[in-house]
């Protein structure tokens, strides 16, 4: 259910119809908040301690928080919005591994069930490309009818049919199941993938980085340590990934700000995140709801406030914060542009993990769609590819420079050489 359409929303319009300056909104601030928020306008990044403050503001300390997030994201990459033209294929639901945040996964013997066969991938992928997408995204479940070497099959075929396409594919917690199935160390198996073609990673599978939380969320799929180990391997062997965080289930302001921690860290270590992206947790559909070990949050105040914190803890780290719309919906995912984000994410045209969950707000949102959003927050809208190289034209028409090979133009990380 999205923002538009869920039947008690906290309302956030309030926040980006307000006209006072920043400076107005920090004097009605209490000081110690002031602190944080003037620190940050001076470069130094809250604390954990500090950020778990944050991250449950609400009312004139929400609105002051919004306001530092939108300088400084004015300040990191202006007032360009990017978006990528994309597509997504999650060609197999089967899995065993039964998370309970998860909507998607079914057994084998399930009606529901399905192990789309590289035929029918390839045939998606060829869709999105003759709409111009610049990238495949590729996840799916754990499927133990999976050949040893199943995902190494998958990506060669793929790279053969398209040999210039960007190959954005397979979580940390299909890399552990992965080098499992072929008894190899996370090292040399993703330096295969690598070779075969792989591009990028998707920093899925996060979750939370809390053990406890982890444990009932997934079931001990993958924990933080191995998540950590997969990630920071990929870098450098010269794979760069996104990052993620699930919120709006069990975890705390706390073990978000922890969560957010642990990713700067590796980017101070790797500079191999190329971008952050909040997911709020779709309860709808899931066991954890059913169980009664959540209760839904509202949408509204919580997500502007991970996004507009995430923004003051990971400045001049990963300068990319990705809002999403599948998660959100369309209207607030549009509002987050004024909390700290700058880009909108992708047209997916399909979107299976998130539609299983109960989100509403459909798999495929075209670029004209997008741009509208964007240029509806007087912003500047611009297609990127996955490393945020701009490939549109810019305001004065001249055409951006071709995709480089990484560290982009657009993103702040850099990776060493394999």
């Amino acid at each position: 259910m999205s923002y538009e359409t869920e039947q008690s929303p906290e309302r956030v319009e309030h926040l980006f119809t307000d006209q006072r300056d920043l400076e107005t909104r920090l004097a009605a601030t209490p000081p110690g908040l002031v602190a944080i928020l003037e620190r940050s306008l001076a470069g130094r990044a809250p604390t954990v301690e500090e950020a778990t403050e944050l991250f449950a503001l609400q009312g004139d300390s929400l609105a002051a928080l919004v306001g530092v997030a939108d300088e400084l994201r004015r300040r990191a990459v202006g007032d360009t919005v990017t978006y990528v033209i994309n597509r997504n294929v999650n060609w197999t639901n089967v899995c065993f591994v039964g998370c309970k945040f998860c909507s998607f996964a079914h057994l084998k013997n399930s009606p529901r069930a399905y192990d789309r066969d590289v035929s029918d991938v390839l045939h998606r992928i060829g869709e999105g490309v003759a709409l111009g997408a610049t990238e495949v995204c590729m996840q799916g479940g754990l499927n133990p009818a999976m050949p040893d070497d199943g995902y190494l099959q998958l990506l060669r075929t793929v790279r053969e049919a398209y040999p210039d396409l960007h190959i954005h594919a397979f979580s940390p917690m299909e890399i552990q199941y992965g080098a499992h199935r072929m008894k190899m160390a996370y090292r040399p198996y993703l330096e295969l993938l690598l070779e075969a073609g792989l591009n990028t990673m998707p920093g899925t599978a996060a979750e939370i980085f809390d053990e406890e939380i982890r444990k009932i969320l997934t079931h001990d799929k993958l924990d933080t340590a191995s998540w950590i180990e997969i990630v920071t391997t990929a870098h450098e062997v010269g794979l760069p990934t996104t990052s993620t965080m699930l919120y709006g289930h069990l975890e705390t302001p706390r073990h978000m700000a922890e969560h957010i921690e642990v990713l700067r860290s590796i980017q101070r270590n790797t500079g191999g995140l190329s971008e952050f992206v909040p997911l709020r947790f779709i309860w709808q559909n899931t066991q954890l709801y059913a169980e009664g070990l959540v209760s839904p949050v509202p949408q509204g105040r919580l997500d502007i406030a991970v996004y507009a914190t995430s923004r003051l803890m990971l400045d001049g780290l990963i300068d990319n914060l990705q809002s999403s719309w599948v998660k959100l919906g369309r209207d607030l995912a549009t509002l987050s542009l004024d909390a700290g984000c700058n880009d909108v994410g992708g047209t997916l045209m399909e979107e299976s993990i998130s539609r299983e969950a109960g989100a509403d707000s459909g798999e495929y949102t075209s670029a004209e769609e997008l741009r509208s959003m964007i240029m509806s927050r007087g912003r500047k809208p611009r297609q990127r590819n996955t490393l945020y190289d701009l490939l549109d034209e810019s305001d004065d028409g001249q055409l951006a420079g071709q995709p480089t090979n990484h560290p982009a133009g657009g993103w702040s990380g850099s990776l060493p050489t394999p």
